[in-house]
């Protein structure tokens, strides 16, 4: 009696914490299942990862993007440049150009700008990491750790685990979109992905 006495206590009290949400994987490390590409270039699943490849004569940006749209998430990702510039979109939108969206990609490169906030087809750069930092966290060419954070109007991203860029009450960004990886046009391209996971907010 006493148990189902203190059960009916914690259902009705208002300060029970709800379970915090998982993470879920975006990729199965077999093939591209929950994902499409977007035309240009070419992507592939090789030994558990996504291999992106495309020659310079190719002026589209190739992207591979998510079915599903998402709003408020972490995601998750590791990445390795062997070539070109590449980027993580989130929350974008298609487009019928030739770089096919509209949104935020955090950069994925091996420059020093590697982690920043670029809006496609919108505002362009809009918040860069410190350069300085950058040269202390990420080795180029390596695999890297990389965390979206995307919250209304607040968004973070981090590199190896260090925050690099965070752009708060920003009432400009796209709130929801697809997630998209990205060949870019004009350029040999050949960027990796792996390990994608995404935990979806309130």
């Amino acid at each position: 009696m006493k148990a189902l006495f203190m059960l009916g206590i914690l259902l009705l009290s208002p300060f029970v914490i709800a379970a915090e949400p998982e993470w879920k994987p975006l990729f199965n490390g077999k093939d591209l299942n929950g994902w499409h590409p977007v035309p240009g270039g070419k992507w592939e699943v090789v030994d558990g990862t996504i291999l992106g490849t495309s020659p310079r004569s190719e002026p589209r940006h190739g992207l591979l993007m998510t079915d599903k749209r998402f709003k408020n998430f972490k995601v998750r990702a590791k990445f390795k440049v062997t070539s070109g510039d590449s980027g993580f979109y989130f929350r974008v939108e298609k487009t019928n150009t030739h770089v096919s969206v509209r949104g935020f990609q955090a950069e994925v490169d091996n420059s020093k700008e590697v982690g920043g906030l670029y809006e496609t087809s919108m505002r362009a750069w809009v918040k860069k990491p410190d350069p300085k930092l950058i040269a202390k966290t990420v080795k180029p060419g390596a695999w890297t750790d990389l965390l979206v954070t995307a919250v209304g109007d607040d968004i973070t991203v981090s590199l190896n685990g260090v925050k690099v860029t965070e752009l708060l009450g920003d009432k400009k960004c796209l709130k929801e979109g697809h997630i998209a990886l990205q060949l870019h046009g004009g350029q040999n391209m050949m960027v990796h992905f792996k390990d994608l996971a995404i935990m979806e907010l309130p």
